[in-house]
């Protein structure tokens, strides 16, 4: 309950309402009143590796910067003397209605940060009326959080594995289960270099019920297909009605071969630049892709998203919705220790 709480505060938190709320908010919440004040906490609670695995970029990390850098070189021209006294956020995503353009991304080993893991995180989207996308690198299997919040709209990522018949299986099993989009990653045919993760020598913790028969130990050894190409999409359009989403385009001629293949949504993400670092941030690769894309596929984006601002640029720029991934693993790391060290009326409301 702890952890979905605190993930659910922190999704309230990037659309405050008014300046009345966003003061109550803040004396509720004592001190913790930015989403980086929840980073500070991951950082000073979670064991090093842990840590280190979550907020590690590749490489150098210049990506990793500019990710967030980037929305704060774009600058708002604010309209004046406009009827602003009744707001909405609600949208949709692929017909599917969601009270605000902020969903949750498939970030991998949940219960790292909490050990309710992925189903506090699923509780959380549902309180809030929003999408969550889950990982096949989860550490709740796919059955697990579609029971535990059936009525939340949910999305299944997948990766292209080197042995079709995972990938097959575990589409088939997000279908039967009653996730309504397969989020197909394609930015990971090998795993990105993250010195920290190298120096710590990471190993996953816990278990990864999704891929328990491949018994994944190391991020260096994963068992995606290095040889995946678009046939691949083709392939897992045959195998199911759930609309198919590309995660991981930063290019033009990348978006328009999606559209090509029948994708129905495009995923701008550098995925938290984990990947390949020096690449360009998720935002300045947006609005080409949308002008490029034309309205033919729904365009989200993720990466660096860390103010209320941010997800009004991204819309702004053509974005039907953004995916924040760490932020909710803050989000995670606090509730796990603030039923010792915090009273629960501490806790923040964070994005709306």
């Amino acid at each position: 309950r702890q952890g979905h709480t605190c993930v659910t505060n922190l999704l309230q938190w990037l659309l405050v309402p008014s300046c009345s709320d966003f003061h109550a908010a803040i004396v509720a919440a004592n001190t913790m009143i930015r989403l980086s004040d929840f980073e500070q906490y991951a950082r000073e609670h979670l064991a090093k590796k842990w840590k280190d695995f979550h907020a590690d970029g590749a490489c150098g990390q210049f990506t990793l910067k500019d990710n967030e850098a980037a929305f704060q070189r774009l600058k708002l021209l604010p309209r004046i003397l406009r009827d602003v006294s009744h707001l909405a956020t609600e949208t949709t995503i692929l017909g599917e209605k969601i009270s605000m353009p902020i969903c949750i991304s498939p970030s991998g080993s949940q219960k790292i940060a909490h050990l309710d893991g992925e189903v506090a995180m699923v509780k959380a989207a549902r309180s809030m009326g929003t999408c969550m996308a889950l990982s096949a690198y989860a550490t709740c299997s796919i059955e697990e959080v579609s029971e535990a919040a059936p009525d939340c709209l949910r999305w299944f990522q997948v990766y292209i594995m080197s042995d079709p018949n995972v990938t097959k299986q575990l589409v088939f099993r997000a279908e039967a289960a009653g996730y309504k989009a397969l989020v197909v990653t394609v930015d990971v045919p090998i795993a990105g270099i993250r010195y920290a993760s190298v120096r710590n020598q990471f190993e996953f913790p816990l278990k990864l019920p999704n891929l328990e028969s491949l018994n994944v130990k190391s991020f260096s050894k994963i068992p995606n297909s290095a040889a995946a190409t678009w046939k691949d999409i083709d392939w897992l359009r045959s195998l199911t009605k759930m609309p198919i989403v590309v995660k991981g385009i930063l290019t033009v001629d990348d978006a328009r071969e999606a559209v090509k293949h029948g994708v129905s949504g495009i995923w701008v993400s550098n995925h938290g630049a984990r990947q390949l670092d020096t690449v360009p941030s998720t935002i300045e690769a947006l609005p080409e892709i949308v002008k490029a894309v034309g309205g033919t596929a729904e365009v989200y984006l993720d990466g660096g998203v860390r103010y209320g601002t941010d997800v009004l640029k991204a819309i702004a720029l053509g974005a039907r919705a953004v995916f924040i991934g760490r932020p909710a693993l803050w989000g995670l790391t606090h509730s796990v220790s603030a039923s010792s060290l915090l009273d629960q009326r501490h806790q923040v409301e964070i994005l709306t």
